[in-house]
């Protein structure tokens, strides 16, 4: 995983120098997409590309304004009710941008956005958090180094009284 941020950066810094005045599309995002991965198959605003044999996919709507990149982890069925409850605690606490989600029978480890406002930074990033996704399913959920601490015993999480709560 080291290999991947380091490499991400340096392609990073290859794309400092684009314009982001005029907003991300699927030209662009195809460029990075082309440039960061070993593999790039599909077309525009439909791609499926892989990188340290971590498989991704990419779909946009430029009519919508959407994008997601997204990458298949587990089947439902394989999963345990800990490891469900460990994906949901992780998308509070350490998926940050990126969030564990279900479809199809299918867990995925997720990063959903507005294609536009992306910059090539949070391009690198989310691919980044998707790629970290996946390699801690099992055991830190992660999608990067940062994450909100959480209460080991939920019991002992205070609770606001109503005489802490300002009426408005």
């Amino acid at each position: 995983m080291i290999r991947f941020f380091f490499i991400s950066m340096l392609i990073f810094q290859g794309f400092f120098l684009m314009s982001q005045e005029e907003g991300m599309n699927n030209e662009k995002l195809a460029e990075i997409i082309t440039e960061i991965s070993e593999v790039v198959e599909g077309e525009s605003g439909r791609w499926q590309f892989v990188i340290d044999s971590t498989v991704f996919i990419c779909l946009t709507d430029e009519n919508h304004n959407r994008m997601r990149i997204i990458s298949p982890i587990v089947e439902l069925s394989s999963m345990t009710q800990e490891q469900m409850i460990d994906c949901m605690e992780a998308n509070f606490h350490s998926m940050l941008d990126s969030n564990y989600a279900l479809s199809d029978g299918v867990l995925w480890s997720t990063f959903i956005h507005p294609l536009n406002e992306l910059t090539v930074e949070q391009v690198i990033s989310a691919i980044t958090q998707v790629y970290s996704g996946v390699k801690t399913y099992g055991t830190h959920y992660s999608s990067g180094i940062l994450s909100f601490p959480k209460s080991e015993d939920p019991a002992s999480t205070s609770q606001p009284s109503d005489k802490n709560v300002k009426k408005i």
